[in-house]
This record gives C-alpha cells, sequence and structure tokens, in this order.
C-alpha cells in the first residue's frame, strides 16, 4: 500500500483498530490476551490491544520477542501508557483470559515455527479459550492453509485488505474483513464488499 502514499503506522493503526472493532461486535467485554509475533502482524495486535483498552476490555500481551525498531516500541510504549500489562506464563494467562487474540504470525509466514512461537501455538492449541486471528491464522501457509498441521484453528478471522487464498478453509463462527483504506479502483479489482456506515469492518459470514 506504500504505492498509494501510506505509511506502515498508518496501516496499523487502521488495521488494528478494525480489529478491535469486529471483536467488540462479537464478544462481550472481558480479559483479552493478545499475543504478539515479532512482525507487522504484531504491531497490528499492538494497536488492537490499546483500541480494546479504550472499548472497555481488559487486555495484556504475551510479547516474548520485542523487536528493535522504533515503530514497535512506541507502540508498546502506547501499550504501557494505557496500563496495559504484559505476561510471560503464557498457559496461566490463556487460563485466565476470556479470548485470545492471534496477532502472531502474518501472511508472510513460511516454514517451520521457531522457538518461542513452536511451544506457544501447542498451547494456544490445546485451550478452551476462544481464539481471533489477525489476518491468517498463525502457522497457516497464506494460500494453502494449515498444511504443516500445527496451525491455529480460530473462532474469529479478521482479514485485512482482502481475504487471502486460505480464508476460504476458515471453519470459525465469524469471518470478518478488516482495513478500510483501499482505494476506490482497487477495492473494485480485489471486489471488497462496501463497508456499512461509518464501520471500520464488515462480517463476512
Amino acid at each position: 500500500m506504500s504505492k498509494h502514499g501510506y505509511s506502515i503506522d498508518q496501516l496499523m493503526e487502521l488495521a488494528g483498530l478494525s480489529v478491535a472493532e469486529s471483536i467488540a461486535k462479537e464478544y462481550p467485554k472481558g480479559r483479552v490476551l493478545v499475543c504478539i509475533g515479532p512482525g507487522n502482524n504484531g504491531g497490528d495486535g499492538l494497536v488492537a490491544a490499546r483500541h480494546l483498552c479504550h472499548f472497555g476490555y481488559q487486555p495484556s500481551l504475551y510479547y516474548p520477542k520485542q523487536p528493535a525498531k522504533d515503530l514497535y516500541k512506541n507502540l508498546l510504549l502506547q501499550c504501557k501508557n494505557h496500563n496495559i500489562p504484559e505476561v510471560d506464563d503464557l498457559v496461566a494467562a490463556v487460563g485466565n483470559s476470556d479470548l485470545v487474540v492471534d496477532a502472531i504470525f502474518g501472511f508472510s509466514f513460511k516454514g517451520a515455527t521457531r522457538p518461542p512461537f513452536d511451544k506457544a501455538l501447542d498451547i494456544l492449541r490445546a485451550a478452551d479459550t476462544p481464539v481471533v486471528s489477525v489476518d491468517i491464522p498463525s502457522g497457516w501457509d497464506v494460500e494453502l492453509g494449515d498444511i504443516s498441521g500445527v496451525g491455529l484453528n480460530p473462532d474469529m478471522l479478521v482479514s485485512l485488505t482482502a481475504p487471502k487464498l486460505s480464508a476460504k478453509l476458515f471453519k470459525g463462527r465469524y469471518h470478518y474483513l478488516g482495513g478500510r483504506f483501499v482505494p476506490p479502483n482497487m477495492a473494485k479489482e480485489l471486489n471488497i464488499p462496501d463497508y456499512p456506515g461509518y464501520s471500520q469492518s464488515v462480517r463476512l459470514h
């Protein structure tokens, strides 16, 4: 989207807001554990956590690998300034949460999962707590889905910009599209549905 004049922090802000809004449309206020990866997907998760706080939820962060880039440092500082705590014990944190946001890996994920995220995915798959995945379930191939058998099976998927090919394999209850920043010509080309009113997300099924 950079060729359209957007900066990465703009895109993250709009994407994270759409994730938080999608959650607010379907889940009651409660404790939300946001699992953050080291890339752009994690940045979307940090933004979503901040907006969830404003929406009246109680977010916390599992963020084991924190990049040195100022963009991510600033996003984390914003969360800290909103008194959003970080947690280290993922098993306990999942058990104490009403909802988990999967912002670990995005559409560029390839190959095997590496520590500490391999064990994190095992923990999240084994838990009964519902999961909301950002753009693509962590562990999935962007086109072929969970070909490795280690990916998550979320209750909600929030696709960003446009649904990825693997979204056709999503079996959860709620599929939303977020990221209301696509120029009209591109939206027509991608067959993006109209967003209702001033909403930042639209339910696909």
